[in-house]
């Protein structure tokens, strides 16, 4: 089953292409989100009061970015989010959880427990401490902050849920320019960060192995031999991370070029393995359209790395 927004209309779509609308969001609400527990009983859909997003006097969008502080926004007029879950049998709305003063996307329920949500304050001013939070079905918990060289000046994005549900991966840039990748339980303890070498400066996301918990692979970051950047903010490689996170030490293995462009969100690579961590599939538009491709995970019989020289 598909889930997708049209409209206001939550829409679903079977395999033999029957269609029908599940639930519609309330009026004056806005999303851009959807999420589906791992049994396939709930979907979650955060909604947004539509003021957060409407363009006033003076006001744009461009390359789908604002020339306002949404989060600013919110805050003053004291706007409100909504955590929005419904049965994907039924369609009926199971769970309406206020969050005022937020704007939020990003939901992800618990690959372990569905009453358990991750999600974002998106574009948050301080977001070293406001990014990233957990609703537990009681409360709501933020996951990142200040101390032991963490700041609220920090930047902080892109959380998941390793598969297993144990840990939420995450990283960012502390406030001295360096990147870093980090992980934290859902309770907000066994916080740990890795800061990766300062030559490591171009954006990517970072996604979790499906099976392996401690491989990540990447769209950015990583530069061959020191060389310079290309001129754009994202980075050019596809390449997989081996992580010790007790002894916070990361293996690079670089893959290959994306050669996307980065100028919008659908021509960012965004890359992720397939079910069994075999293949690395992602998007560019190299040749000025889009395409999905995969490289192999480089692995010989034994499990060992390949010699890549």
């Amino acid at each position: 089953m598909i889930y997708y927004i049209q409209g206001s209309d939550l829409c679903c779509v079977d395999h033999w292409g029957k269609q029908r609308r599940l639930a519609r969001l309330p009026r004056g609400q806005v999303t851009a989100f959807t999420h589906v527990s791992a049994d396939g009983t709930k979907i979650c859909v955060p909604t947004t009061d539509a003021a957060a997003l409407e363009c006033r006097e003076g006001e744009y969008f461009v390359d789908n970015k604002p020339n306002y502080d949404i989060d600013e926004r919110v805050r003053r007029e004291h706007l409100h989010s909504y955590l929005r879950v419904y049965d994907t049998v039924t369609g009926e709305e199971v769970l309406c959880e206020k969050v005022s003063d937020a704007w939020i996307t990003h939901v992800q329920f618990s690959p372990k427990d569905s009453s358990i949500i991750l999600y974002n304050h998106e574009w948050a001013e301080n977001s070293g401490i406001r990014r990233i939070w957990i609703w537990d079905g009681k409360n709501h918990i933020p996951l990142r902050a200040e101390g032991d060289g963490r700041s609220r000046e920090d930047w902080t994005c892109h959380e998941m849920w390793q598969p297993d549900g144990d840990f939420i991966i995450y990283h960012g840039k502390y406030k001295n320019g360096i990147s870093y990748v980090g992980r934290v339980r859902p309770t907000g303890q066994e916080l740990t960060e890795i800061a990766l070498p300062k030559v490591y400066e171009q954006y990517g996301h970072f996604t979790v192995g499906t099976v392996h918990s401690n491989w990540l692979v990447s769209d950015g970051y990583y530069r061959e031999n020191g060389s310079e950047p290309a001129g754009q903010w994202g980075g050019e490689w596809i390449s997989m991370q081996k992580v010790d996170w007790n002894r916070k030490r990361i293996e690079w293995i670089p893959l290959c070029r994306h050669e996307s462009s980065w100028m919008g969100q659908d021509d960012h690579p965004h890359p992720i393995f397939n079910d069994d961590d075999t293949y690395i599939y992602f998007t560019s538009n190299l040749g000025g359209e889009r395409h999905i491709r995969r490289i192999a995970v480089p692995m010989d019989q034994t499990g060992e790395w390949e010699n890549k020289e």
